[in-house]
């Protein structure tokens, strides 16, 4: 049997501009040399002797300023009157100069690309714990890593995984950190050091890749928090299954919450409010305070508390067991930012 040789994970760090576009720009560079250079000699065309006789030609002056901003100098065309050698002096010699910058820039530059690449990799990886890896840079992989940030998640410590090159390009640009491989494989989840990580938000946007995700990176790091997005319900249970902390059914909750929008649009704008952290309300999780032991949560801090969670168990607000509170409980409230909502 053939052995199927798979691409090693590419580590793609935050940038304003492609490779591509600097090589480009390096290029058009040199030919405006190459073009000023022309133009010049061909201008003063009288100041120069070709090696034939002949009068010079902008042909003749293409291939002087080739061979000149290059430093061949083959010496068929030469300048002879002082104009065209003051011309050549204090015009083509500095043009020469840059081009000879520009050419060896980037020579210097491709050949240790490389290099400070691997530099860079290797001490992002020393510092790299701790953060937060994000499986798909979709609508919903960009929602999430919007709400990291409204919940105080520094950019450096978020990770974007996806196998597309022009999403993770826009997650450079974004100042995020990008792997670039199938995050099903386990070598791409390690590239992204999940064994170190904190959590796994999966939001690739298939729900049998989100499973197989899910049980990568539950075997990788067993105590990961692993959250998943699923488009149909009745795969939900699979992803809890797979070792999902937090399973969200994106399309259930958008019928949701357009079903609300026919009578209640208002009530929309709010829970959309909640769903954006750092603006206007927001859901925040608190201890519980030791005051607090035995009784009902208080609004602590102006928050507003609306449920109960008890080891893995959730309890709304209606429910008799909200006003018993017990020691290890945690704090689900509503609060703004002028009362705490970054806690």
């Amino acid at each position: 049997m053939q052995r199927v040789v798979t691409p090693e994970p590419l580590v793609l760090f935050p940038t304003r501009e492609r490779p591509l576009w600097s090589l480009l720009r390096r290029i058009g560079v040199a030919v405006g040399l190459l073009v000023l250079v022309t133009l010049v000699t061909f201008v003063g065309r009288d100041g120069y002797r070709d090696v034939d006789g002949d009068p010079v030609s902008l042909l003749d002056a293409t291939y002087y300023a080739s061979v000149t901003l290059t430093t061949t100098g083959y010496g068929d065309v030469t300048p002879v009157s002082p104009t065209a050698r003051a011309v050549t002096a204090f015009v083509v010699t500095p043009a020469r100069v840059l081009f000879l910058i520009v050419l060896v820039g980037t020579t210097l530059e491709l050949l240790t690309e490389r290099f400070r690449h691997t530099l860079a990799e290797s001490r992002w990886r020393k510092r790299m714990t701790g953060h937060t890896i994000v499986v798909g840079y979709g609508a919903t992989g960009r929602g999430a890593v919007e709400s990291l940030r409204g919940c105080g998640v520094a950019d450096e410590r978020i990770v974007v995984v996806d196998r597309s090159e022009q999403q993770l390009h826009e997650a450079q640009r974004a100042g995020l950190t990008g792997v670039q491989g199938d995050a099903t494989r386990t070598e791409v989840l390690r590239a992204a050091g999940v064994a170190v990580a904190r959590a796994l938000i999966v939001a690739c946007g298939r729900d049998d890749t989100a499973t197989l995700i899910t049980l990568t990176g539950r075997e990788l790091s067993p105590t990961i928090r692993i959250s998943a997005a699923v488009k149909e319900t009745e795969n939900a249970h699979l992803l809890k299954q797979s070792g999902a902390d937090t399973v969200i059914v994106s399309a259930e909750a958008a019928g949701h919450l357009l079903g609300l929008a026919t009578d209640q649009p208002h009530a929309v704008a709010v829970f959309e409010d909640l769903l954006v952290m750092g603006n206007g309300l927001d859901l925040v999780e608190r201890p519980l305070a030791p005051e607090e032991v035995g009784g009902p949560p208080q609004p602590l801090g102006g928050r507003l508390p609306v449920a109960l969670v008890r080891g893995d168990v959730r309890i709304p607000f209606d429910d008799p067991a909200f006003a018993r509170t017990r020691e290890g409980d945690l704090i689900v409230a509503i609060a703004t930012a002028a009362t705490g909502g970054d806690a």
